[in-house]
């Protein structure tokens, strides 16, 4: 684009304050496309900022940058206390898309009268790095969410007792990555209650904590997702209620399930169950020969489930699986720390 000459209404200094917000705005702009392009990998979204950036750029006239005057700027080379308390990059990434948020209302605010398709765009790209914020941070957490899924080795399934919470903790201390909350007895109150200090546990020891069915009650405790049967509520529906950032597990028995769970969405599954078990005995076992099938075929983490115990681990993992679910086996053990120890050391 062709420089034009410094609008008649524009002194020096507003011309100063424009050309120092649109070096701001595309600056920070940069970090956030690149936040985005290198680890997140979204590509619409990389798309949209370098587009804003473009936009901006066409903007930058000639007679903007020649009223630069860095010996009389007050401001140059100021930094904060807050600049260095910022360790994590989505600390960062949000830092820049507030800098974006307010060098875009200051152009928009200053150039009204004399560049209103400046301040249109500025406005405009104002709102729209308010809703991409949104999407980076929910990315984030999904990110961080998976990231502990694929570390996990051991999910425990819990089911209602007097020791729950001190049970579920000596597991966690013995490396246990995920907590699935199932209680088909008490009140929602009393669910509640439970879920909230397991959640807390689940926290503190940096695992996932997932509740089984209940999307209310994971909303509710603000657990990092749910666990659905086949006869649980269909996971679109569950994905629109909880969002993207949540994770969705699913119980699958057969290959057909396996592969439906995957063009659903679901983050994780459920692979079993390999033995008859007392907490669903209704269900008829599929033996190892699934476990070797779901190693073959499923893209996604997957947990071998059923009746699995210290005897017959080495067998399970022989089979293909690098997951278990456990429930009788760690909820009734006398030391829960130490058989997950050695749980995880067999999974190894």
């Amino acid at each position: 684009m062709k420089s034009m000459s410094l609008p008649l209404s524009v002194d020096t200094s507003v011309a100063q304050l424009i050309d120092a917000n649109l070096d701001r705005a595309k600056e920070g702009l940069r970090v956030v496309e690149d936040w985005c392009r290198f680890n997140l990998g979204r590509e619409d979204i990389v798309i949209q900022l370098k587009n804003w950036r473009q936009q901006l750029g066409a903007h930058h006239f000639e007679s903007y940058k020649k009223s630069r005057s860095t010996a009389t700027d007050q401001g140059l080379g100021l930094s904060h206390p807050a600049q260095l308390k910022r360790t994590k990059p989505i600390e960062i990434v949000s830092a820049n898309c507030a800098r974006i948020q307010e060098a875009t209302r200051v152009l928009e605010e200053f150039t009204r009268l004399s560049n209103p398709e400046l301040a249109t765009t500025a406005a405009n790209i104002r709102y729209g790095v308010y809703e991409i914020e949104k999407k980076l941070l929910e990315s984030s957490i999904s990110s961080r969410r998976h990231r502990k899924l694929n570390s996990c080795k051991i999910c425990l399934i819990t089911h209602p007792q007097q020791d729950l919470i001190q049970k579920v903790k000596l597991a966690l201390e013995g490396g246990v990555g995920m907590i699935q909350f199932r209680c088909k007895k008490y009140s929602d109150l009393e669910k509640i209650s439970q879920a909230r200090q397991i959640a807390s546990l689940c926290k503190e020891y940096k695992s996932l904590f997932i509740i089984n069915d209940r999307l209310d009650i994971a909303l509710a405790v603000d657990a990092d997702g749910v666990h659905l049967g086949q006869n649980d509520i269909p996971t679109n529906i569950a994905r629109k209620i909880l969002g993207e950032e949540r994770l969705i597990g699913k119980s699958t028995n057969c290959l057909e399930q396996l592969h439906l769970a995957h063009q659903e969405g679901c983050d994780y599954l459920g692979v079993g169950p390999i033995n008859k078990t007392s907490t669903k005995p209704e269900i008829n076992p599929v033996g190892l020969s699934y476990v070797r099938e779901a190693s073959k075929e499923s893209n996604l983490p997957w947990f071998a489930i059923g009746g699995i115990n210290e005897s017959n681990i080495k067998e399970v993992a022989s089979s293909g699986a690098k997951k278990i679910a456990v429930i009788g086996a760690i909820m009734n053990s006398d030391n829960p720390k130490n058989l997950s120890m050695k749980l995880i050391e067999a999974l190894q």
